[in-house]
């Protein structure tokens, strides 16, 4: 067959064609790079209920026109048929690209916030070309959910077919269960075990992202060439990369996976609490994965593209203060509890002090800075102390005999050897002798409720994986508690080793009291559901390490005020205890400057944990005041890139802030006025009696409804999370929540659950698969190329008919209801009110068959009109998608016209290419496609329908 437009083909979810000499109804279409994908259901004999796939480039296709459609009494109780079609083909129909407007989002089992919705909408902004947008927003305001939001809506669009989710290893459950739980967004996980799985189920050589359509991994995974390679083949709806932050030095892994990704997207959604390292070129090159043209060929950004392309709130922005409220506690001063160091920690310090850090006749080390290595191992423990050492010693032989040297080409000296083992003698002896700061440890969580028979919990933060693994040995006898309420991560771990750690911590059964761990957790992962209360065994020497650190427990949800606290050792040496001093003052200005800015990194301006650290590391080297390296809050002037991201996000004392308008928020069309009512008769509808042949089963007090899986339900069950289907039992029986509380309810006892996180119940929102196969099912069994007919409160017989322009990507740009009276079409704005008014909506009455004679011959006639109207709109709907388009294509020849002064270097050729393809996308975005469908006639309720003959043909002129 030669290739075919979607135009050219010209078809639309309920429409039927003909292929391979058998009938099919269509279910859904989306462009490929082989034509138009069509998705159908079986209507004759032999394919009946069967499900297919066809594409236009492969196979013959023949539309049914739709003027050959027969027109058929409805005489189903209270027009079930009727009903049924009409929702299953609005389910069917994508929501319009260009909407904004939020539709299936503002459904699911979340608590709707209008901060996160403006996030959402903003996503789906017009003015964009396609969804491309940064998240900023900082840490505990609910990134996860926006995301999980703008997928849903993409979904709703017809444009998340096909959606890849790249996040950290070790929140990939923490994911995909929100994703699932929350929005019914199935998601294969490819971790180390997901991949196992992968290739037990299909062959090496094929591309995993091709079998799974919808897939969370870890960049780490990504990393490796051969993901590289499969990931240069696929293209996608939809890409979210979580922690972009990761991304935006040229050059690494990390970035050239981005620069794939980034162009072989529709939308591309990137998430980061602290977006830019400090440098505009690691900022424009985040940017410019969103848009190329919003950075200029000089690599100076385009304010207000960025306007359009980042959204960035914190806790004190005018929109979201107005919303927290008690979900989310007000955190309290931070305690830093100085800890008088004991004999033998005294020693250590002492040494440390006058022979590394403060020395008077010059340090033995090679580098004068490993001093303050050693000294922030050892604020860290003894036995990080100890472990640093042994590491110098092992990997720099001796230069004296007593050792010999090793590969590295710069063996320690001799000076430097003996002051590192005397070093070590006494860390050993510290190590061997009580703590005081864990005893302190010790008695700061026994205070809060930590031990025997107690439910509080609490997360220890420690830099070191010695230090950690040193409070795993001793927290247990303690505290009271046995070794299997301590729990242990670090980046060491497994990726399922670190996930499943989250997950038990989380849980309310999990018999785990105290999380150890590094930083590993510091980013991404959510621990505020059983926990308040947090501790900094050690001080992060970054403002940006400490937030993020806090951010797990202080967030969004969190209903206990979050109690944090600092140890800190308070050595008797007065230099050593100076220095340490100093970097209490980290944990005061991180306090401070979480009530004022987005991001605390904007304080010390370096923007990443490593230059903070070597900002502080130096300044204490050099014995600069802290005030020098850390301003105050009162004194400090933000940079050109801050004054940016500040002016997105407001402060809590920016009182003339303006709340940004509410987002519009589309209100469903009630035939049915819940999910669980339209699955009850669709079910009625495609199996007659559900509850002897899908053992249907609906318990009103609980809110609790089920099912047995049939052969094609299991089919599209089988992408849902592999643990969720184990699990639960999902392949023998589904149950699902009908209700947002019994929703709620089933999570909150999956929190607490010993078995599983996953909930036995599942929330059905509007995006459940069952409510899919459910519309498939009902649709097959009342459609055959027919028009239903119905008796209404009307006049005169009414056509009602859908009409939908696309652009040459086959993405919905407009959706229109037309009704034909009178020889006369119009659009109806409101469909709700429209079949309120006939009598369609609440208990309607079957009031007999309908003469269909009359209305047959000129069926015809109307569908003739619908077009005349829907070739009007499409000209109005071109006129604004050119206004749309003029903006962004002006900047993009514009920028390619500046491009050329400097298209000699060969990271702008990259970028022209990438506008380039850009430009041929926006020309894919004009309108296109035009298509009427037919839905109901609606003949006078009391009357026989008469024939309306003179009803006008196009182009036809009346004598006068």
């Amino acid at each position: 067959m030669t290739e075919r437009s979607a135009a050219q083909l010209n078809v639309g979810p309920g429409s039927v064609v003909r292929v391979r000499d058998e009938d099919w109804l269509v279910t859904s279409t989306s462009a490929t790079g082989s034509g138009t994908l069509i998705k159908v259901q079986g209507l004759s004999e032999l394919v009946r209920d069967t499900e297919a796939a066809f594409y236009s480039d492969l196979d013959e296709i023949h539309v049914v026109d739709p003027r050959n459609a027969k027109i058929v009494a409805d005489d189903s109780p209270n027009y079930r048929k009727s009903r049924l079609f009409l929702e299953t083909t609005l389910r069917k129909t994508p929501v319009p690209a260009a909407q904004n407007s939020l539709t299936v989002s503002t459904r699911m089992l979340s608590k709707q916030l209008e901060y996160q919705r403006i996030a959402v909408a903003k996503a789906l902004d017009p003015k964009n070309i396609r969804p491309r947008i940064l998240i900023a927003d900082a840490v505990g305001l609910g990134k996860t959910l926006e995301i999980g939001m703008i997928l849903s809506e993409l979904v709703a669009r017809g444009r998340g077919e096909n959606i890849l989710i790249v996040t950290p290893r070790h929140v990939l459950e923490q994911m995909q269960h929100e994703m699932w739980s929350r929005f019914a967004l199935p998601f294969v996980r490819l971790d180390s075990v997901g991949i196992q799985r992968v290739r037990q189920t299909i062959p090496a050589s094929r591309n995993p992202f091709t079998y799974f359509k919808r897939a969370i991994i870890s960049i780490d995974t990504l990393k490796t060439p051969r993901y590289r390679e499969h990931l240069k083949k696929r293209r996608w709806d939809a890409v979210v990369i979580d922690e972009s932050h990761n991304l935006t030095n040229a050059g690494t892994l990390n970035n050239e996976l981005a620069r794939i990704l980034a162009p072989r997207t529709d939308a591309l959604i990137l998430a980061s609490a602290t977006p830019h390292n400090g440098k505009k070129e690691s900022f424009a090159e985040l940017v410019r994965l969103l848009d190329p043209t919003a950075v200029r060929p000089d690599g100076s950004i385009d304010q207000d593209a960025v306007q359009q392309l980042i959204v960035r709130r914190h806790r004190y922005s005018p929109e979201v203060a107005a919303e927290v409220g008690s979900d989310w506690a007000e955190r309290p001063e931070p305690k830093n509890k100085l800890v008088p160091a004991g004999p033998a920690e005294n020693a250590v310090a002492t040494e440390l002090s006058r022979t590394w850090i403060h020395p008077h006749g010059g340090s033995p080390a090679t580098n004068p800075l490993f001093g303050w290595t050693l000294a922030k191992a050892f604020l860290s423990s003894p036995a990080a102390l100890i472990e640093t050492i042994e590491n110098r010693l092992s990997k720099k032989g001796r230069v004296d005999g007593k050792k010999g040297a090793t590969e590295d080409t710069n063996p320690l000296g001799a000076k430097e050897a003996d002051a590192l083992e005397t070093l070590l003698d006494l860390a050993k002896k510290s190590n061997a002798t009580t703590s005081a700061k864990f005893n302190a440890l010790v008695e700061h969580l026994k205070q809060a409720g930590v031990g025997k028979g107690q439910s509080t919990r609490a997360v220890v933060f420690a830099e070191r994986v010695a230090t950690l693994k040193y409070l795993q040995k001793h927290l247990p006898d303690s505290l009271g508690l046995k070794a299997e309420n301590i729990g242990l991560l670090h980046g060491g771990l497994t990726d399922v080793e670190q996930q499943e750690m989250v997950e038990q911590f989380k849980r309310g059964s999990s018999p785990l009291r105290v999380l150890v761990t590094g930083d590993v957790a510091s980013e991404g992962v959510n621990l505020h559901a059983e926990c308040h209360l947090l501790v900094h065994f050690d001080i992060p020497w970054s403002l940006i390490r400490i937030e993020q650190r806090n951010g797990r427990i202080d967030r969004y949800g969190q209903h206990h005020p979050p109690q944090i606290a600092t140890l800190i050792l308070d050595p008797e040496d007065s230099n050593f205890s100076g220095d340490i001093r100093v970097l209490t003052r980290l944990i005061e200005k991180e306090h401070e400057a979480h009530k004022v800015f987005s991001d605390v990194a904007t304080l010390m301006g370096k923007n990443s944990v490593e230059a903070e650290e070597k900002a502080i590391r130096d300044a204490l080297a050099a014995g600069t005041d802290a005030e020098d390296v850390i301003p105050e809050i009162v004194d400090f002037e933000l940079d050109e890139l801050e004054q940016l991201l500040k002016g997105l996000a407001g402060s809590k004392n920016d009182a003339a802030a303006p709340v940004p308008a509410k987002v519009q928020v589309d209100q469903r069309i009630d035939l049915y006025p819940t999910e669980l009512d339209f699955l009850q008769e669709a079910l009625e509808e495609a199996f007659g009696d559900p509850f002897q042949k899908v053992g249907w089963k609906y318990d009103d007090k609980y809110g609790v409804a089920s099912l047995n899986p049939t052969p094609d339900l299991k089919k599209r069950l089988r992408f849902l999370p592999q643990d969720y289907l184990k699990e639960r039992g999902v392949m023998e029986q589904l149950k699902l929540s009908t209700t947002v509380s019994s929703g709620q309810q089933s999570l909150d006892a999956a929190r607490k659950s010993e078995d599983t996180n996953w909930p036995s119940t599942h929330y059905l929102g509007p995006l459940h698969p069952v409510l899919d196969w459910a519309s498939d099912r009902a649709l097959a069994s009342i459609s055959r190329n027919e028009v239903l007919a119905i008796r209404g409160d009307v006049d005169e017989p009414v056509y009602l008919m859908l009409g939908t322009i696309s652009n040459r990507r086959g993405q919905l740009l407009n959706r229109t209801f037309v009704k034909v009276q009178y020889g006369f079409s119009g659009g109806l704005p409101d469909l709700s009110a429209f079949l309120k008014e006939v009598g369609l909506i609440g208990k309607p009455s079957n009031a007999g068959p309908v003469d269909v004679t009359a209305v047959q011959e000129d069926f015809e006639n109307a569908v003739n009109q619908a077009e005349l109207y829907l070739q009007q709109q499409r000209g109005m709907l071109i006129n604004d998608s050119e206004r749309r388009l003029a903006e962004w294509l002006e900047r993009a020849e514009k920028w390619s016209a500046e491009s050329k002064e400097v298209a000699q270097r060969a990271e702008v050729k990259e970028r022209q290419d990438r506008v380039r393809a850009e430009q041929e996308l926006a020309q894919d975005m004009r309108p296109e496609q035009m298509l009427v469908r037919p839905l109901l006639v609606i003949a006078p309720r009391t009357a026989p329908a008469p024939s309306y003959s003179a009803m006008p043909r196009p182009n036809e002129k009346k004598e006068a």
